[in-house]
């Protein structure tokens, strides 16, 4: 019989330490998500500026979250894909290509709506 795993404010305590080891970890071992932080440290203040409203500057916040968001995604992808084999094969490499791709995607949906947002603005600011 399995064991019971934690429940309530246990659990949620646990899962907090967790995810704090994770974005540790991310911070220590990728470079792409360290640049990617600074970035979004540089530009979330900047949405404040250029944004004309609370759903503007909600719009402009949700691509850079989605950038982190992606990049920590990738980069547990290729922590799993190393982690099994260190030899070249197709699908590790697939695996890779794919998680990076989510990544690009995301940068350009930031710069877009960022782009958007900023030039709808432009005689405000």
């Amino acid at each position: 019989m399995a064991k019971p795993g934690r429940t309530g404010l246990s659990r949620i305590y646990h899962a907090a330490i967790y995810s704090w080891q994770g974005f540790r970890a991310a911070w220590k071992h990728e470079a792409a998500f360290r640049q990617e932080l600074i970035l979004a440290i540089i530009l979330l203040p900047i949405g404040h500026w250029i944004a004309a409203d609370a759903a503007e500057l909600a719009l402009l916040y949700l691509p850079v979250g989605l950038v982190l968001l992606m990049e920590l995604m990738n980069s547990a992808i290729e922590a799993v894909v190393d982690r099994v084999s260190e030899e070249r094969h197709p699908l590790s490499g697939r695996a890779k290509d794919i998680g990076s791709a989510a990544v690009f995607l995301s940068l350009v949906l930031l710069a877009v709506v960022w782009g958007l947002v900023a030039f709808k603005n432009w005689p405000l600011w």
